[in-house]
């Protein structure tokens, strides 16, 4: 860890100055308490720093959690061992292809009936929280148990022991996009009504006690949730295409589901603060999480530490060290291929930009993050699906 002022911590050993300036604007905004934390895959993001912790006091920056509200990854073990699984893993990968809608405009065509109750529930949610999702997405039902594309996927992967673990990374779709959207709006519009004089518009801010807080924090909310139940409803699918496969039932043997773009209350240093952690996990002392790699590499089930001066956070995945555009002009459809050698996928050029030389090493990440989290298992992907 590297106290870079002292309202800017850091663990990332690769980081661009432009990151740290970014961050160092944030960390000077006059409600952070303590400070904020960089995480080992900290990189450029829209206002705030991806892979930043926030703890503020009495205010929310709603650019500082992202567009893709609850952003997150949830992952199954199985019973199943590596040998177990047929030789060609390309019927599996097509059937959860076919089972799961991916791509960032392509939602279900209907509400199945597995997604029946977590609407019931998301409906619930929203009648107690006092709005209609549908103002912002009138389709959102059908948004439920969908990808979305970029670096969303679905994996199979073996762990240490050749064990078979299903793994899904996803977020609140269009109607959590929406929902922030609107929300950064409403605090820049507020910040040019008030005359506040802001070093970035996407630092704009909601003061807690306000309409405008009280809106945010119950859509941000009910947003958190879609995802958390969005990822279990499109887990769920990908379990049956498995056991459909396999020939017997999946038998759980673990389930994980955590977020890496939301916002909570907590305590830190004596004071109750909001955190919004913008591509980060919580890591509260033993609880399970979940880091990726990239398309190509490992990912790991952790267990975290509950370091204090992270405010019990960590790192949720590789992070960049290429934007998309620079990606696609700097790598070649056949360096894809060669990363992805021994892994099912869909052959395509559409991700370049997804390619896993775009990415920090995902072991000089988890290097970094030795003292907020243990590795329990090392997954290696078998079988990735993503949306184009």
């Amino acid at each position: 860890m590297e106290k870079l002022s002292a309202r800017l911590l850091s663990w990332a050993s690769l980081i661009d100055e432009k990151t740290v300036e970014q961050a160092r604007t944030s960390s000077r905004m006059p409600f952070i308490h303590p400070h904020l934390a960089l995480m080992p895959d900290a990189h450029l993001g829209k206002g705030a720093t991806v892979g930043s912790v926030i703890p503020t006091l009495g205010a929310i920056m709603p650019a500082a959690v992202g567009v893709d509200i609850g952003c997150g990854m949830i992952a199954v073990r199985t019973q199943f061992a590596r040998e177990q699984l047929p030789a060609d893993l390309a019927p599996l990968r097509e059937q959860i292809e076919r089972a799961v809608p991916l791509s960032a405009g392509r939602d279900n065509r209907k509400v199945v009936a597995t997604a029946e109750p977590r609407i019931a529930e998301l409906e619930e949610l929203a009648e107690t929280a006092g709005f209609d999702p549908a103002r912002y997405a009138g389709h959102w039902r059908n948004q439920l148990g969908s990808l979305g594309s970029g670096n969303h996927f679905i994996e199979v992967s073996v762990d240490e022991t050749d064990r078979v673990w299903l793994f899904l990374h996803s977020g609140s779709r269009g109607v959590g996009n929406k929902i922030a959207t609107h929300h950064i709006a409403v605090a820049q519009r507020l910040a040019k009504q008030w005359w506040i004089d802001l070093p970035d518009p996407d630092l704009a801010y909601l003061v807690e006690g306000t309409p405008e807080f009280t809106r945010y924090i119950r859509e941000l909310h009910w947003a958190q949730h879609f995802a958390l139940l969005n990822r279990e409803e499109m887990m769920d699918r990908v379990i049956r295409q498995l056991s459909e496969v396999m020939g017997e039932p999946v038998a759980e043997q673990e389930r994980i589901n955590c977020h890496h773009n939301f916002t909570e209350r907590e305590k830190h240093f004596g004071k109750d603060v909001w955190v919004s952690r913008k591509g980060a996990i919580q890591a509260d002392a033993g609880r399970p999480g979940l880091i990726p790699g990239s398309m190509g590499t490992a990912s790991y089930v952790v267990e975290g530490l509950g370091n204090p001066l992270s405010l019990n956070s960590s790192p949720h995945g590789a992070g960049r060290e290429y934007s998309r555009s620079a990606a696609r002009r700097t790598f070649t459809h056949e360096q894809l291929r060669e990363a992805m050698a021994g892994i099912e996928f869909r052959d395509t050029d559409a991700f370049i930009d997804e390619i896993p030389q775009a990415y920090k090493p995902i072991d000089q990440v988890m290097a970094d993050a030795a003292d907020l989290v243990t590795i329990r298992h090392t997954l290696r992907q078998l079988v990735n699906v993503k949306g184009d």
